[in-house]
């Protein structure tokens, strides 16, 4: 087979969690005195990790205001995490066929590279029962962040596999432009969270609307 290892994003490709961030957020928010958001701005906002999520809730919007004095941004980061951590996987779920697809590709290596932090992805995949199918995990708290390459490069290094036998799954410009700094093939997938951009403007090997139909790219010889 061409590829021996698939590198999977997280939110918004195997995992729903819109919901728990949009209420930790809107309760962050609160606490500090600024408008509550909508959960579609929420659905936007996600996929860069938590600092740049927070700063986007007290900015409004997708761009960061620059003037957010520091102190505020670190006080609600802190708050944010707190509610976080109590709700993270109440409100989650998987995408369809997920379970279905990751049990299909039990002949590859498996890892989850995430800019979400480890203290919220490890129980997350616990509560999901999703450890087991992942030999690595590289979280947003281990180094650099998506989109950067580092994170997949870990994850290759990790899995004892070159970036040329690998492939990226993710669904956001974030994780595309990551695998294209990697040098690694990436599918883009079309119902996770876009931020609003075209993923196929960014030129992905490949665009699918389905985990599903992952399972031929992967298994082509």
């Amino acid at each position: 087979m061409r590829y021996q290892g698939v590198l999977f994003d997280l939110d918004g490709t195997l995992i729903n969690s819109a919901q728990d961030m949009y209420i930790a957020l809107n309760l962050t928010l609160t606490e500090v005195a600024f408008p509550i958001v909508s959960y579609a701005q929420v659905s936007t906002w996600v996929g860069n990790g938590i600092d740049m999520l927070v700063k986007r809730g007290l900015s409004g919007g997708i761009e960061i205001n620059t003037e957010l004095p520091q102190v505020l941004v670190d006080v609600a980061i802190a708050t944010f995490k707190g509610h976080y951590k109590l709700l993270a996987g109440q409100y989650v779920n998987l995408y369809p066929n997920v379970v279905t697809g990751l049990a299909a590709l039990s002949g590859f290596s498996k890892s989850v590279v995430t800019n979400k932090d480890r203290m919220f992805t490890e129980p997350l995949l616990e509560r999901l029962k999703l450890t087991s199918h992942f030999e690595a995990l590289v979280c947003g708290d281990d180094g650099q962040k998506k989109p950067a390459a580092q994170p997949l490069l870990q994850a290759c290094e990790k899995m004892g596999l070159k970036p040329h036998e690998v492939i990226m799954v993710g669904d956001s410009k974030s994780d595309i432009l990551a695998a294209h700094n990697a040098n690694i093939d990436v599918i883009a997938l079309t119902y996770g969270y876009h931020q609003g951009v075209n993923l196929q403007e960014f030129n992905p090997q490949y665009l699918c609307d389905d985990f599903l139909d992952i399972i031929p790219i992967l298994t082509q010889r």
